[in-house]
């Protein structure tokens, strides 16, 4: 097997630091914690604007997933420190989790739809995220974790 410095050489020819891909074959998950109390709505009123433009031609498949995704939110008071788990299993199939102390113990909803799995994907760590500071955070994260 290539030594860590060798792996670290071939994943940074396939994954510059500077772009982390849907694509690979690992699973992914993002974690956001509300800094403020905020209502469902307006979360997903936030995120389905910054998701609804990285979708070029929606599909039925796409509009059903979004509705699902937004029925995650809907008429939830979303508190502060509430976390939000968000793991792509696949390019294709991501898992949306709700925790108001902790650790989420179930599955609150799964998107099955590449577009909109992928455009969730690239508002965090696309090539234009809407917080590059989180985008570099991950970045460094993961090159410490493969050296």
């Amino acid at each position: 097997m290539p030594g860590e410095d060798v792996l670290l050489q071939i994943f940074s020819r396939i994954l510059p630091c500077s772009t982390i891909s849907l694509k690979l074959n690992l699973e992914k998950s993002l974690l956001i914690v509300l800094v403020r109390d905020i209502d469902g709505k307006t979360f997903w009123d936030a995120l389905d604007e910054a998701i609804s433009p990285r979708i070029k031609s929606p599909t039925a498949n796409d509009k059903s997933a979004l509705s699902t995704f937004r029925g995650v939110f809907q008429g939830k008071p979303l508190k502060k420190e509430t976390s939000i788990f968000l793991t792509w299993i696949d390019p294709t199939k991501m898992l949306v989790s709700l925790s108001f102390d902790g650790m989420p113990s179930s599955v609150d909803a799964t998107i099955e739809s590449p577009n909109v799995a992928s455009a969730l994907f690239d508002v965090f760590l696309g090539g234009d995220p809407v917080s590059p500071t989180l985008k570099a955070s991950v970045t460094k994260g993961l090159e410490a974790t493969l050296k």
